[in-house]
């Protein structure tokens, strides 16, 4: 026999679905399974029964009868012929006991192959972590005991079970990216993320998959959203991990890098002086194929030219050595954001004399920085 609660209430036995009666004894079913193999008392066992609604007078008549009803349903069928038994329903002071075996429940199978996933990842396997992670969230087919919450039933012990759901998936997610699968799991992160915008790991996993597929402003758009709704809901600012991995894409830290993608190129990375990385093929073949950059600190300017805070703005500064290596140096630069507006007098002239003025003023500033050795890197306006 097998019971399934990680989605609507089953038991199963000879493959065959067994009847489990009206809502009441279902939702009895239920609270014992979540509290298998200890004692529960009458009286908290009326509460969770008649959770939405005041309990009758004749509660605890009722409640004796839907024990009775799940007895005769579970002891009915015996042992499904592959050593495990029927559950057994007791009557234990103050109230009653459902005795099941591990093996018997689904919500037990998921926490053990969960717990060996969680293991393998923290020993450094994992490969293993997402074989057994995913054998693990395969058990679900829905929210857990999701037909008694169509009923109004909100046990505090469903919201724990999908949290652990929430972990367990938030572990696998980390097993695929060490193993560098951002592409296959991205559409389920960004999944997670739209159902649970605040979980921070998942979040971090989100802007890391984003990032390594190439996509370094959807990244940034997921840190924003999170921290506009930490900031709005909470007060919070995002944790340090998750600010630290915002710095790491805007300098584009060769950290993120896949192992995987590394080994598709070929490409082996030796680590110089603190100030320099060269990547080098593996094969003398021919030129390398890859190529790689590396973030330039950079010194944030105000508007007047005054220095601020460094805040990792990314220049790529490469320099090839050879058709073997590449190296990327890292130097110090500052970068200035500047505005200009045209005086309220200007549009005296029209839409063409205007867009005269802007030009004449854009080629005066660009003059002026390339006179100091400076380059313009954008100009954005009318």
């Amino acid at each position: 026999m097998q019971i399934q609660m990680l989605g609507p209430l089953e038991v199963v036995a000879d493959n065959q679905p067994i009847p489990l009666g009206g809502t009441r004894q279902r939702a009895t079913l239920g609270f014992l399974l979540l509290q298998a193999n200890r004692v529960v008392a009458t009286s908290q066992l009326l509460k969770a029964v008649w959770a939405a609604d005041d309990a009758p007078s004749s509660a605890r008549k009722i409640l004796q009868n839907a024990v009775w009803g799940l007895r005769g349903v579970l002891h009915a069928r015996g042992s499904d012929g592959r050593g495990g038994g029927s559950p057994a329903l007791l009557t234990q002071a103050p109230g009653y006991m459902l005795r099941v075996e591990p093996e018997q429940v689904d919500l037990f199978l998921f926490e053990r192959h969960a717990a060996r996933g969680r293991a393998e990842l923290a020993a450094g396997r994992p490969d293993a972590a997402a074989r057994s992670l995913k054998e693990a969230l395969g058990l679900w087919r829905g929210p857990a005991l999701a037909d008694l919450v169509e009923t109004g039933i909100s046990w505090m012990e469903l919201s724990a079970l999908q949290g652990a759901r929430v972990d367990a998936m938030e572990d696998y997610f980390e097993a695929e990216l060490e193993r560098g699968r951002h592409h296959s799991v991205l559409g389920e992160l960004e999944t997670l993320v739209d159902n649970e915008p605040l979980r921070e790991r998942a979040c971090s996993q989100l802007m890391l998959a984003l990032y390594r597929c190439g996509r370094q402003a959807d990244a940034l758009n997921v840190y924003g959203r999170i921290r506009s709704a930490l900031v709005e809901n909470l007060g919070l600012e995002p944790g340090h991990e998750l600010r630290t991995l915002q710095q790491a894409i805007l300098t584009h830290d060769a950290v993120l890098a896949s192992r995987e993608v590394a080994t598709h190129q070929d490409l082996a990375l030796d680590s110089g002086p603190a100030d320099r990385a060269v990547l080098v093929r593996d094969d003398a073949s021919g030129p390398a194929r890859g190529t790689r950059t590396t973030a330039v600190e950079a010194g944030a300017g105000t508007a007047d030219g005054g220095p601020a805070a460094e805040r990792g703005n990314t220049v790529p500064a490469t320099t090839t050595t050879g058709p073997r290596a590449m190296v990327s140096e890292r130097k110090r630069i500052s970068v200035l954001l500047l505005r200009t507006e045209l005086g309220p007098q200007a549009g005296g002239g029209g839409i063409e004399s205007v867009d005269r003025l802007l030009r004449d003023t854009a080629a005066a500033v660009k003059e002026e920085i390339e006179a100091y050795g400076g380059t313009v890197a954008a100009s954005i306006g009318s």
